[in-house]
């Protein structure tokens, strides 16, 4: 006869799981991290420009105000549309809020030369000294 078989029933009653369950946090966790890897794409800030491609250093969007200007002659000022007139204006604003305020002028490729100059002319004429010109970097071809 086993004295010990009653002890091994009582003694597996009354114990507690301590454990957490993480298996819904992992869940939870991969269900996020599929949703940020389909949407971090689609969160590209900015207006459509094909830009000349050129050898430069490279570019901070952090570092200013961009004067984006599309194909079709549509003039931005960051990501808002603008005419000429209220680029001048706000430029104007710009100037007189921050001395020494740097602009960054993207240009589609297929722009005419002359809207450029005057998109230059309106920013250096409100008193802005520093433009700078953003390009592509070149396309290198496989050898």
């Amino acid at each position: 006869m086993n004295l010990n078989a009653g002890q091994n029933i009582k003694r597996g009653v009354n114990t507690t799981l301590s454990e957490i369950n993480v298996t819904p946090l992992v869940d939870v966790m991969l269900v996020l991290l599929v949703i940020f890897m389909v949407t971090a794409p689609m969160m590209q800030q900015g207006v459509e420009v094909q830009l000349p491609q050129e050898k430069a250093a490279a570019f901070n969007k952090d570092e200013g105000i961009i004067v984006s200007i599309t194909g079709n002659e549509r003039i931005y000022l960051n990501d808002r549309r603008v005419t000429l007139n209220e680029l001048e204006q706000k430029i104007a604003e710009i100037a007189n809020t921050k001395q020494d305020q740097e602009i960054f002028l993207r240009a589609d490729t297929t722009v005419a030369y002359g809207l450029v100059v005057k998109v230059i002319a309106v920013i250096k004429r409100n008193g802005i000294k520093k433009l700078g010109m953003v390009t592509e970097a070149p396309v290198q071809e496989a050898k």
